[in-house]
């Protein structure tokens, strides 16, 4: 394979001769679109949580309640699962190019509407609702960000580079959250501005905007770089939907994955909570989450140059599950000791580390399994699969909850009603996860698809090959 110069021809159009040689070429833009994509995922998420670690702020500026700022985060759960259906079909309908483009455009609408709800002329009974406009919008671009690694690492990427751009994309999304935690709070003690901030994050949503319109003129390559990309999404839709819901492989990664994202979210959204009533500060709690998402793109980004390598799909995520589901068991422990900084440290980099890297490589596995559904189908599904969880289990782990006659220790922000034991709910965390990671290693097996396809195309163009040398 070579890189190659930009051509009007589509996948369809290629000569039969060059099908039959197995000629395939990659092309040094592949990066640029790549590129594009992480910036785009990475301002969604920035917009995503810009909120949460400025909502006492937000809360005296919008003139509302903490629980209403709480829904400036959660709106994109709400949004994410309908329109989740409507996504997978459009990136295996009508492509990827459009797609991205649609995904920019909403993110910098809804990033604009923003800024316009905390204008000093907007009244203030209609600042919320215009900010909450404006976030609902940005919710309606996550699907169509999130569910794109897969299919550009399997239209622009060769095999070998599949796994390493899907995560590269894929890890953009928690580098996001992880300059929304750091930057917010630092902007808004600096300015003590909210408009500057939505301001500050707009602008490289408006930049990738320009960046994905201008910049990305087709969706797929002029020539496939790989075997499979010149049948991705050769199964239609409805079609594709019914032969997932008939693959037993793809039906139990579908609900373990799906479990390990929705316990992730729970870490994520209620680690503040868990922590601040045994005595650790905010602060610290944003530290810890710092550093669970640093290890956890440090960990994807060395699995994922693994797999690239040794195509060891089903054994990276099976390993990976255990050994998060055996820190997410020891964090239920840990947890709930007081004065333990470093030991609640370490662990929450060991979650991130572990857990993290199983992501990209996890919706890589989905594809293999799944071939020839479209890539956006099957990663999309499991994305929705771990949407509904995540409500059930964050309602859960919040009814298990107890309220303490009195815990003089805690730093809990809100007071007296924040005084909650996690003590039980942890540990069913604990107890879910490990329950996903042992359904998954005992009954999950299958066979690569995507890579047999590949294979079998290579040795029939070699097969042809010879019969054309012998020929002559």
């Amino acid at each position: 394979m070579e890189d190659g110069a930009a051509s009007s021809q589509t996948p369809a159009e290629l000569s039969p001769a060059l099908r039959k040689a197995g000629e395939f070429r990659v092309y040094r833009r592949r990066w640029f679109v790549l590129c594009v994509l992480c910036l785009l995922n990475c301002s969604n998420s920035v917009q995503w949580l810009t909120f949460a670690p400025v909502a006492d702020q937000t809360a005296e500026d919008l003139q509302v309640s903490l629980d209403e700022v709480n829904w400036l985060s959660v709106v994109y759960m709400v949004v994410a699962i309908p329109i989740s259906f409507i996504t997978t079909w459009m990136l295996d309908t009508l492509g990827l190019r459009l797609t991205m483009i649609l995904g920019s455009w909403l993110n910098m609408a809804g990033s604009a509407l923003r800024v316009v709800g905390v204008l000093s002329y907007v009244p203030e009974w209609s600042m919320f609702p215009v900010v909450m406009a404006g976030q609902s919008v940005c919710a309606l671009a996550q699907p169509l960000v999130i569910f794109s690694p897969t299919k550009l690492a399997a239209l622009w990427f060769p095999e070998h580079q599949r796994a390493t751009a899907n995560m590269i994309a894929s890890m953009s999304n928690p580098l996001g959250l992880l300059i929304a935690n750091v930057f917010s709070p630092m902007i808004i003690s600096n300015t003590n501005s909210l408009l500057t901030l939505l301001i500050i994050y707009a602008t490289p949503a408006a930049v990738v905007c320009f960046l994905a319109t201008v910049g990305i003129r087709e969706g797929v390559p002029p020539t496939p770089p790989s075997a499979s990309a010149e049948t991705s999404s050769s199964e239609p839709f409805i079609q594709g939907i019914k032969l997932l819901m008939k693959n037993k492989a793809y039906l139990i990664l579908l609900l373990c994955f799906g479990s390990g994202i929705a316990i992730f979210t729970c870490f994520s959204t209620l680690l503040e909570q868990m922590l601040c009533v045994k005595g650790y500060s905010s602060d610290f709690a944003g530290l810890c989450g710092a550093l669970f998402i640093v290890f956890g793109v440090i960990g994807a980004g060395l699995l994922g140059l693994f797999v690239d390598k040794t195509k060891k799909f089903t054994e990276a995520t099976k390993i990976n599950m255990c050994l998060t589901s055996l820190t997410c068991s020891v964090f239920a422990v840990v947890s709930q000791m007081r004065e333990q900084k470093a030991l609640v440290c370490a662990v929450c980099a060991l979650f991130g580390l572990f857990g993290f890297a199983i992501y990209p490589v996890a919706m890589e596995l989905s594809v293999e399994c799944s071939y020839p559904v479209g890539e956006a189908t099957s990663a999309g599904l499991i994305f929705i699969s771990g949407q509904i969880q995540s409500i059930i289990y964050i309602v859960l782990l919040q009814a298990l909850t107890k309220r303490l006659a009195g815990s003089p220790i805690s730093l809990c922000a809100t007071g007296g009603d924040a005084n909650l034991s996690w003590k039980v709910p942890v540990l069913v965390m604990a107890g879910l996860c490990c329950v996903g990671s042992c359904c998954f290693v005992i009954f999950f097996h299958t066979e690569y698809r995507r890579l047999r396809a590949e294979a079998d195309a290579a040795a029939d163009a070699s097969a042809q090959t010879g019969s054309e040398r012998t020929r002559r």
